[in-house]
């Protein structure tokens, strides 16, 4: 075989194809739809996976600075539409769609995404009853987080001045939507938990398209929301507007207006009630005063009042009579207590040793002064301790005889 060409390297004819496929107007801004299989989402943030349909499949990677911007997370079997370039890794030698931008396939990215992490936050309980807060009677001072130059502002102004306006606020200023508005409202939240004397916490903003809300569908605000120490209100958007602020918040109002109604009584039912309040109260002291005025006749108009010191000499007299019952029968008491003293008394005197010891008994003790109830211990040369009644006397064993123990008989 003769050779009648350039003779190429690998990665030169490699470099060749790239170039022929970057070049081509068509492959370098196409769409593709397909499903995502062998997705797998690397440490450094890049995407790999490959979009197949039923007859082929293509290689794809989606690189960590486009993937930030993806507002859902891929996963396997899902169908998807990708916009992008084809051009060749040259290490391997295959061909490859670099992904720019990525769209689920039959819905909305954002609606997606809104799904995915209302699951997620569902699925760890931020949505849960018991985490939410009472809102307080009547706050002090209440933090706004909003836009300064909002109407969802204005509104709150114009409401709290008309329902209760000796309320404090407090307005931590805010990006309400853009990139850069999920990290401020953040800020926003974290600075009002340290404000001295927040009780309550209005989130507001006014109506407006889904990407324009999407600020409160994000996960850092949602978590943001949960962690606050104060009970947060979220008023994001009209009636018919929900974000996952909305779930997380320990209350969600429709409207920025709504929320001030939520967190303050209307002052004008406040004095109306306070008066009701006066009305019944006075009518009850009334009613208490009658009864004690009623009681009072009663007690004076008694016959203790009308005759009191024939009442005070009647208790005399009694009182006369059950102090010499009562001596009386202490006198009887005590003598019978003596009696049985006496009784008692001549009974112990019975069983007295020493009236046993007059009729000319003794007992024995060894030289320790145990009380010894039997020959059988003793020895021949123990020394022993009689006791008389008027004396004692010591001697030594000088023979040990067991009888039968029939004392007394000859």
């Amino acid at each position: 075989m003769k050779n009648t060409g350039p003779v190429l390297t690998v990665s030169e004819i490699t470099r060749y194809v790239k170039e022929l496929l970057q070049g081509d107007f068509f492959l370098g801004n196409l769409w593709v739809t397909g499903e995502i299989s062998n997705f797998k989402h690397h440490r450094s943030g890049h995407m790999y996976f490959t979009l197949k349909d039923s007859y082929a499949t293509l290689r794809c990677v989606f690189f960590r600075r486009e993937n930030l911007r993806c507002r859902f997370q891929p996963a396997n079997g899902m169908e998807v539409i990708v916009h992008g370039y084809i051009s060749v890794y040259e290490p391997d030698g295959v061909y490859q769609l670099y992904v720019a931008e990525m769209e689920p396939a039959g819905m909305g990215s954002l609606f997606l995404a809104f799904e995915q992490l209302k699951k997620k936050l569902e699925q760890e309980g931020l949505f849960s009853a018991e985490h939410k807060r009472k809102l307080p009677f009547l706050p002090r001072k209440i933090g706004l987080v909003t836009s300064p130059t909002g109407a969802a502002l204005q509104d709150i102004l114009a409401t709290v001045q008309k329902r209760f306006p000796h309320v404090h606020l407090v307005v931590a200023e805010s990006l309400m939507q853009g990139d850069d508005a999920p990290e401020d409202i953040v800020r926003s939240l974290e600075l009002l938990n340290r404000y001295p004397g927040i009780e309550l916490i209005i989130v507001a903003r006014g109506g407006g398209s889904i990407e324009d809300l999407w600020p409160f569908n994000t996960e850092v605000v949602a978590r943001a929301i949960h962690r606050s120490r104060i009970p947060v209100i979220s008023a994001v958007g009209h009636e018919t507007d929900f974000t996952i602020a909305d779930f997380v918040a320990d209350y969600r109002a429709a409207t920025p207006t709504a929320a001030v109604a939520a967190a303050l009584p209307d002052m004008e039912d406040l004095i109306r009630q306070l008066e009701q309040c006066r009305i019944r109260a006075g009518l009850a002291l009334q009613r208490r005063l009658q009864q004690e005025k009623q009681l009072l006749d009663y007690t004076v108009g008694s016959r203790f009042y009308r005759k009191p010191l024939r009442l005070l000499q009647n208790s005399r007299e009694r009182l006369r009579v059950l102090e010499g019952r009562l001596r009386q029968e202490t006198v009887r008491l005590l003598q019978l207590k003596g009696m049985k003293l006496a009784a008692l008394d001549d009974k112990l005197e019975s069983y007295s040793p020493l009236k046993v010891m007059n009729r000319g008994y003794s007992y024995c003790r060894d030289e320790r002064g145990r009380i010894i109830r039997s020959v059988k211990g003793l020895k021949v040369g123990d020394l022993l301790r009689l006791t008389f009644k008027d004396g004692e006397a010591r001697c030594r064993t000088e023979a040990v005889e067991e009888g039968t123990g029939d004392v007394g008989k000859s």
